[in-house]
């Protein structure tokens, strides 16, 4: 196990950056998550520490040695990619020893790892079994039992559940968060989906266009983004983002009028005219009385009427999109199981103000509330 460290790590492809100066310092043990979306250079981070990108410039340390020129079979790390990349004509037990095969491990310990990894996995009984008489699930468990068999300083994980449905995929989940509190193995996560990022990660490192937005952990980031990508990207359903413009005290919501947060006052320089985009997550938006989701102090209230779009009952809370007049974004609202209105009515919103968010239009910065 060794903590993983990057410094301004750029990588170019025909004079095009995939990513630019990529800086962090993984600690010895820790599970760090790369979320963000398709094309942000998440996985080309995860192939440059494996040795199977070359960076173009920056450097690369694992435990205290720096990796730069060290080959990717010689820098005891082991990968799961998203295709399970298991050999068809050899069994379970075959696969999960074949990397310690490769690394010429004493027979003997070979065999008590693989009976080892498979009890963790709950594989014990597939041992003789080919990948072709597996599930999904159970191939993506043999492809984690021959990383973890081979018990390396790093292990770097490629979207691994992606191809599993979505109850294989909570309970695989769940399955990698035990054993990784188990191993203590230094591990590094690549994945779109913001849900397995909040649930898996010690830390989360949220990517957009090759560059990095903002490290911190999973209810830090989501309580205090540093922009409008990061807010809208962590959360599900997202925060609302709403346009607006700063005049007669208040802000103006095409139309629409909502207090000035006095937090918000007392940080920005407010101007007669500016502009400004407002974010609130969708659980800080009330239709019955706000009292009923905790008290709300004075002042921290402001309303907005929209129209329902769609009504999604979700079981034990219902999801309403609804538009703005003149706006052409949805507003996301969750609310209580009971509250049922249908698509067309017109419902009069209570905003939890001190919940508010002020990004800058031109930059996507948070500039309100502070740190």
């Amino acid at each position: 196990m060794a903590k993983v460290q990057l410094e301004e790590i750029r990588r170019k492809f025909n004079n095009v950056s995939a990513i630019e100066d990529i800086t962090f310092e993984i600690p010895d043990g820790e599970f760090w998550v790369l979320v963000g979306p398709s094309g942000c250079g998440k996985s080309t981070i995860l192939r440059t520490i494996a040795g199977l990108e070359s960076a173009t410039s920056g450097n690369l340390y694992i435990g205290d040695r720096l990796m730069n020129n060290v080959p990717a079979r010689q820098r005891d790390i082991a990968m799961v990619f998203q295709n399970y990349a298991l050999y068809p004509h050899m069994t379970v037990a075959q696969n999960i020893a074949f990397g310690m095969k490769m690394r010429k491990v004493d027979p003997k310990l070979i065999q008590e790892r693989v009976v080892k990894v498979a009890r963790s996995l709950s594989l014990e009984h597939l041992l003789d079994r080919k990948p072709k008489q597996l599930s999904g699930g159970q191939q993506q468990r043999v492809a984690l039992g021959r990383a973890i068999a081979r018990e390396p300083q790093v292990f770097l994980l490629d979207e691994p559940l992606s191809n599993l449905d979505a109850q294989l995929r909570d309970d695989t989940r769940a399955e990698l968060k035990q054993l990784h509190h188990q191993l203590g193995i230094t591990t590094i996560y690549v994945t779109h989906d913001q849900v397995e990022a909040m649930t898996l990660a010690d830390k989360i490192v949220v990517l957009e266009r090759g560059k990095i937005q903002q490290i911190g952990d999973p209810q830090g980031i989501y309580a205090r983004p540093a922009n409008r990508m990061v807010a809208t990207f962590l959360g599900n359903p997202p925060m609302n983002i709403l346009p607006a413009i700063y005049q007669n005290n208040v802000f103006d919501v095409n139309g629409q009028s909502l207090s000035v947060p006095p937090v918000v006052r007392e940080q920005v320089q407010l101007r007669q005219g500016q502009t400004f985009d407002l974010g609130i997550r969708p659980e800080h938006i009330y239709i019955d009385e706000p009292q009923r989701h905790g008290e709300l102090r004075e002042g921290n209230l402001g309303g907005l009427t929209v129209e329902v779009q769609v009504v999604e009952p979700l079981g034990r809370e219902t999801l309403i999109r609804a538009s703005l007049p003149g706006l052409t974004s949805v507003l996301n609202i969750q609310t209580n199981a009971n509250v049922r209105p249908r698509p067309g009515d017109r419902l009069s919103l209570q905003l939890d103000l001190s919940q508010l968010f002020v990004f800058d239009p031109k930059t996507g910065d948070r500039i309100s509330p502070l740190d």
